[in-house]
């Protein structure tokens, strides 16, 4: 039963207006009222922070210390977390926060550059594919369903065996079938869309297709594209690091989260540290989006819209 304390469902007919004695219901639109909603919710607020520090720690944090990510003092090796070295040190007495931090750029960007090609990429062959009819998008969702058949991990790993290691490599392999449910998503949306009024009416004032995609249908499927965005991204980031940790990611002595838990397993029992690390940072990430995509898709929900 829905809460009629809580600001989340309160109805769109706020704030109250008044002129010439008489009081109106002014309404809310579409995206204020989402926004409204985002802002309500405490843990949606609290991922923002944690994604924002982790961001700002992510640009600044290497600067931080007066170690380098590659630098290596054998003298040094396996110490513990101090007041010199704040997150430890590896087996080849390189700082730890100094890497974390490293990572981070590494496994963000890997992360968000693969979100954001899935997001082009599907989009657009979701659009093009809800607008059109009969065989040409029976022809082109199939295409996907046959893309998305192929074992994914299998895939990935031939196609980084063939191309080889390194950051191109990487985005590439997880672009190759990464698109498809934000196609899926797009199709079902604008299969539902390009039956409503507004783009009838636009339709026979004359719109062609290329307006009626981009003026009409694709701005009213923001809503699902951002939530669907927002939940992509983890799943980039959380390959990336298997990849990494496979040791098909990037190579020494560029450090990414992955490569730092592979590294640290074979030391966790004397020096769990190095294993807990990096796999608590990839965990909070995760966790970080994940909360922020429900608080979204609670946010633009319609049906949620009283």
């Amino acid at each position: 039963m829905q809460n009629s304390h809580d600001p989340l469902y309160e109805p769109l007919s706020t704030p109250l207006l008044e002129t010439d004695g008489e009081t109106l219901l002014a309404s809310i639109s579409y995206w204020k009222d989402g926004v409204r909603r985002l802002k309500a919710n405490p843990l949606a607020i609290c991922a923002l922070c944690i994604l924002a520090l982790l961001v700002l720690m992510a640009l600044i944090g290497p600067s931080l210390t007066p170690y380098s990510y590659y630098e290596t003092h054998l003298s040094l090796k396996n110490r513990p977390p101090s007041s010199a070295f704040w997150f430890g040190t590896d087996e080849l007495g390189r700082d730890l926060f100094t890497r974390i931090w490293w990572g981070a750029r590494i496994s963000l960007f890997v992360g968000i550059a693969a979100s954001f090609i899935d997001l082009v990429i599907g989009v657009l062959y979701g659009s093009l594919a809800g607008l059109l009819k009969g065989r040409s998008e029976e022809a082109m969702m199939r295409l996907a369903d046959i893309l998305s058949s192929l074992p994914y991990l299998l895939a990935v790993i031939l196609l980084m065996v063939v191309i080889g290691p390194g950051l191109a490599s990487i985005i590439l392999a997880l672009t190759l079938t990464g698109w498809i449910p934000m196609a899926r998503i797009v199709r079902g949306q604008i299969l539902s869309l390009r039956e409503q009024d507004f783009v009838k009416a636009a339709a026979a004032l004359g719109a062609g297709r290329f307006r009626l995609l981009f003026h009409h249908l694709i701005p009213n499927c923001m809503g699902s594209i951002l939530v669907t965005l927002t939940l992509t991204i983890p799943s980039a980031i959380f390959a990336e690091a298997f990849l990494s940790f496979l040791g098909l990611g990037v190579q020494a002595p560029i450090a990414s989260w992955g490569t730092m838990a592979n590294d640290g397993l074979s030391a966790m029992r004397y020096y769990p540290w190095r294993l807990f690390l990096p796999a608590g940072f990839i965990s909070l990430t995760m966790l970080s989006f994940n909360l922020l995509g429900d608080a979204l898709r609670d946010a633009f929900d319609p049906k949620l819209r009283s």
